[in-house]
């Protein structure tokens, strides 16, 4: 069981921001692999397919509209991470497409180990974000609302949700194809395995800087106390 972590806001910020850059790099892997994405990008690729802008800013509106419903179904106000979260990942997706060398792969094995490397680089950065402890981002917020309003386990709410979103994505165009399929097959146990290792990394990195924090306040008190006397 998790703890809720409170103090610690500085080098809590750095592993929240180090996790989003993480997880946006996974996200940006599997698109440009292109054997299907996850549900929500295969929607926000298609939504750039259709309307223009850029996939990116696609993740931050729909994000924007995601927070609105699981606020008037929980009636409560988001959290400021949840907003930071959803502006982060989005400008992080465009900066990383926007690098010259992320290209598609020309070969099929080329395109699976962009893939492989995708999911893993994807589950890991969720745990070290999540590990920082600033809130879930927008379409964990609306999973939490309505598991609450409908009283459907995580599973089975996750599973409808995506399924709906990638309807939508697949009628819009987006890529679905069969990693749409192993990423939704596996992507559930590789987020359970990375989570509790991605927590205990967080704790040790914090625990590290407290006791740095810790010898620095110590050392200041004895200089001061040096000069006093």
């Amino acid at each position: 069981m998790i703890t809720r972590k409170s103090g610690q806001i500085r080098p809590r910020i750095v592993v929240y921001l180090m996790g989003l850059l993480i997880m946006s790099l996974g996200i940006v892997l599997l698109i440009k692999a292109d054997l299907g994405a996850t549900p929500w990008d295969v929607l926000h690729v298609g939504l750039y397919y259709q309307l223009g802008l850029t996939i990116g800013s696609w993740s931050v509106l729909v994000g924007f509209v995601i927070i609105g419903v699981a606020c008037l179904i929980s009636k409560e106000l988001p959290r400021v991470g949840s907003f930071t979260n959803m502006i982060l990942i989005g400008l992080f997706i465009d900066l990383y497409l926007l690098l010259p060398f992320m290209q598609t792969p020309s070969a099929l094995i080329g395109k699976m180990i962009m893939f492989v490397f995708g999911i893993i680089i994807y589950c890991y950065g969720m745990g070290i974000y999540i590990s920082a402890q600033f809130g879930a981002g927008p379409r964990d917020s609306l999973m939490i609302a309505l598991t609450e309003k409908t009283g459907w386990n995580v599973g089975r709410v996750r599973a409808c949700m995506e399924i709906v979103v990638l309807i939508i994505g697949w009628q819009l165009g987006g890529p679905v194809f069969w990693g749409t399929i192993v990423i939704s097959v596996t992507m559930g146990s590789i987020v359970g395995v990375a989570l509790p290792q991605c927590q205990s990394l967080t704790d040790w990195f914090l625990q590290r800087m407290k006791k740095q924090d810790t010898i620095i306040i110590s050392n200041l008190a004895n200089e001061k106390d040096r000069g006093v006397n």
